[in-house]
């Protein structure tokens, strides 16, 4: 069988995919072919790596794809495959729960700085007010909601038990052998969003979950509740968050994903004045970012090629009807 590897990598990642997979699959690295030569490498492909597809492999090229079998990507989210454009026999597999442990961090560590209000007493500070009066959030004692409860909001739960939290939980199934004081599906977000003292959004962007967190839900949650969104930035409608941060200043938001950034568009942007707001921290969508991350990214895909390669079950398998 032929691996196309659509992903530019560098050397080190290279021998990775050499290593591993080298004496299963013919192998073949896109970004180190002649130009007259992508249309075959492509046609001849029965499996293809890639991270951002939309990047790595160009639309007009989509149509070549006449005898893959897969597509694995590196990234855990798998919105960004045009899915309408591929052939329905080809399975497409993200990298689910390879990002987990970083992003886990970051989630809590969001949490901490909102809950101790680390952003707006280190500006006090710089400008000489010395404020002893503003209360804390405490962890312990209080309820984390975890809007999907894959591989980041599990390894987020585990950490959070350590603080003491009480942990509900919402996943595809409403079932988990994991730790929780609640499990249950997107029709009991309505329970999340009450008893949430925190609420962690980490579930995939699809035509389910588009806006899912609008003005609806965010009245709904407590008036100095703590959202973190750590996933995709259209999980929530960035007016209604705007708006309703701004009404209420007890109400603090985290967001590491944003609405429009360089991962899917040309430029990071925002339609509405977040950052004049005391009640939000950002980061730049970079929680995964650790050192060695894109090696153990990707040898956490290539073990599911080589699942393929056996006929075992594969991991993070995506269902079109989820996204068309």
């Amino acid at each position: 069988m032929k691996l196309l590897v659509a992903q530019k990598m560098n050397k080190e990642m290279a021998d990775l995919v050499r290593k591993r997979v080298g004496g299963v699959f013919e192998l073949s690295f896109l970004s180190e072919a002649p130009e007259a030569e992508r249309k075959s490498l492509l046609e001849e492909a029965d499996v293809i790596l890639a991270m951002n597809f939309r990047r790595d492999i160009r639309e007009e090229e989509i149509a070549c794809l006449k005898n893959t079998k897969l597509i694995q990507i590196t990234l855990a989210g798998a919105d960004i495959i045009p899915y309408d454009r591929i052939d329905p026999r080809i399975t497409i597999c993200s990298n689910g729960g390879a990002y987990s442990e970083p992003i886990a961090e970051h989630a809590i560590g969001m949490m901490l700085a909102l809950a101790r209000n680390f952003l707006p007493l280190h500006h006090g500070l710089s400008e000489g007010v010395f404020d002893q009066k503003t209360p804390h959030k405490m962890l312990k004692g209080s309820t984390l909601g975890i809007v999907g409860y894959g591989g980041i909001g599990k390894k987020t739960a585990e950490i959070a038990r350590a603080f003491g939290m009480r942990i509900l939980a919402i996943n595809s199934t409403g079932r988990t052998d994991h730790n929780v004081d609640f499990i249950g599906t997107l029709d009991d977000l309505g329970r999340l969003l009450r008893e949430s003292d925190f609420l962690l959004l980490t579930i995939g962007l699809n035509k389910r979950t588009r806006g899912l967190i609008s003005r609806r839900e965010l009245e709904i949650m407590k008036p100095d509740a703590v959202l973190i969104n750590v996933a995709r930035g259209d999980l929530v409608v960035e007016k209604d968050l705007y708006e309703h941060l701004r009404a209420r200043p007890n109400f603090k938001a985290g967001i590491e994903a944003w609405w429009i950034e360089p991962f899917n568009h040309p430029r990071f942007e925002i339609h509405y004045p977040f950052f004049e707001l005391d009640n939000i921290l950002g980061s730049p969508h970079n929680s995964f970012l650790t050192d060695g991350i894109y090696m153990r990214v990707l040898d956490r895909a290539l073990d599911n090629i080589l699942r393929f390669s056996r006929g075992e079950p594969l991991r993070s398998v995506q269902r079109r009807e989820d996204y068309i």
